[in-house]
């Protein structure tokens, strides 16, 4: 097969391969905006209380604001995708951070709940590249064995984002206002741009890696492991996210928090879900370096932890609120660390050239079953209680697991460990 390849491809072949220390930077960078990703994200939850009851909104209300975002990460995903498949994570990245920033501080001047609607879709179509540019570099610079502690400290930066969000937006909203709470986060993404352009440089791609002609949609919906990674990522996303986007709804609601009592609360859980998400990574490469194979490695890894989600179905049975949020840490630690793998999972199945696209394509489903599932809590909360979501939440985790080894082919016919190793 013909190795055709663009100047931009022959310029990120040439690229000399990373020296260690440069290629943890780069992960320190990922880690960093995804931090600021996820500020730029909960700075709306954190203000829903107030937010909401300015503007007169419901809880299926808040819920349709809430699935605006992810239907605008729907949109967005294959068009970014493509993107850090052909041009690299250094262009990609860079342009997703600035798109998605200038929305985030667009809120500003939103004045009513279909703008708040408008902004947060197209915050979407930029925070998908995220993720699918984070994993696209992780895969290119390391080795299977050192992935998915890569992969899980870059994750862990959306629980530190979701751990610092609430103390970070009570403060800047009782000194500055509201419309600070906006801005700040988006001008830490417009200046960790240039940063990220400077410091990551020419693209880097491993020796052996040969680029072929690009992967078609069709192609990669024909593979069976691709459907895996949707059905796995199309349960789990959506668990992270109602914690993101509910837990101070849930606070102020059910146990009549204040505003400063949701800033001293409501980041416990994610302190939890950082700490799962680190040891996530670091126990895949320990289970690895003893010789465990990856498929045997992975599932017991994700299986392990999606039963100790369950624990979500405890917290309304619990009436105060400081040990609610210490039992909703356990399972966003649980959470984290199944994410870690999970989307080390990506670099399993597939090589460098459909990374990227595979990404897009988990986070469509992400962003489909990220859209429908605030409209159902939103209407169970109104109707019932959050009884029934936390039970949900709970299940769902396993549920994605066992599609992602019912479906995923590559795991059945890896025969050695090392298969993909630099």
């Amino acid at each position: 097969m013909l190795d055709v390849q663009t100047p931009v491809q022959s310029e990120m072949k040439a690229a000399p391969w990373p020296s260690n220390r440069k290629r943890w930077t780069i992960v320190g960078l990922l880690f960093t905006i995804t931090v600021i990703n996820l500020i730029d994200r909960q700075t709306l939850s954190v203000l829903a209380p107030i937010l909401r009851e300015n503007f007169h909104l419901s809880n299926v209300q808040y819920g349709r604001i809430v699935s605006a975002l992810q239907f605008g990460m729907m949109a967005g995903e294959l068009p970014l995708g493509h993107l850090m498949d052909r041009f690299g994570a250094r262009i990609g990245l860079s342009f997703a951070v600035m798109w998605w920033s200038a929305a985030t501080a667009a809120q500003a001047a939103a004045r009513s709940g279909g703008m708040f609607g408008f902004i947060r879709f197209w915050m979407g179509t930029g925070e998908c590249g995220n993720f699918s540019g984070g994993v696209k570099t992780i895969g290119r610079l390391f080795s299977q064995r050192d992935r998915t502690l890569a992969i899980g400290i870059f994750n862990s930066g959306s629980v530190v984002g979701s751990t610092l969000a609430p103390p970070l937006i009570v403060y800047l909203l009782h000194r500055y206002g509201f419309h600070a709470a906006f801005l700040v986060p988006a001008t830490l993404g417009l200046l960790w741009v240039p940063v990220w352009w400077f410091a990551y440089g020419r693209e880097h791609r491993p020796e052996h890696v040969r680029r072929t002609e690009e992967v078609s949609a069709r192609t990669m919906l024909h593979d069976p492991n691709t459907w895996a990674l949707m059905l796995c990522r199309g349960f789990i996303g959506p668990v992270m996210q109602f914690y993101w986007y509910w837990t101070p709804s849930y606070l102020a609601s059910v146990h009549h928090a204040s505003m400063l009592q949701i800033g001293m609360l409501a980041w416990i859980p994610f302190l939890f879900g950082d700490i799962g998400g680190v040891f996530g990574g670091w126990s895949a490469g320990k289970l690895q370096r003893r010789g465990m194979t990856v498929p045997k490695m992975r599932k017991l890894l994700m299986f392990s932890s999606s039963l100790v989600c369950l624990t979500s179905a405890l917290v309304p049975m619990i009436s105060e609120a400081g040990i609610a949020m210490l039992v909703i840490g356990i399972a966003v630690g649980a959470d984290n660390f199944l994410s870690a793998n999970m989307f080390a999972a990506i670099t399993d199945l597939f090589e460098d050239k459909k990374v990227g696209r595979a990404s897009a394509f988990m986070g469509v489903a992400s962003g489909l079953s990220g859209l429908l599932f605030p409209l159902i809590t939103g209407r169970l909360v109104d109707k019932i209680s959050y009884t029934p979501v936390f039970l949900i939440v709970g299940l769902m985790p396993l549920v994605g697991t066992t599609f992602l080894f019912l479906f995923g082919r590559r795991y059945k016919t890896m025969p050695h460990p090392h298969w993909s190793s630099h």
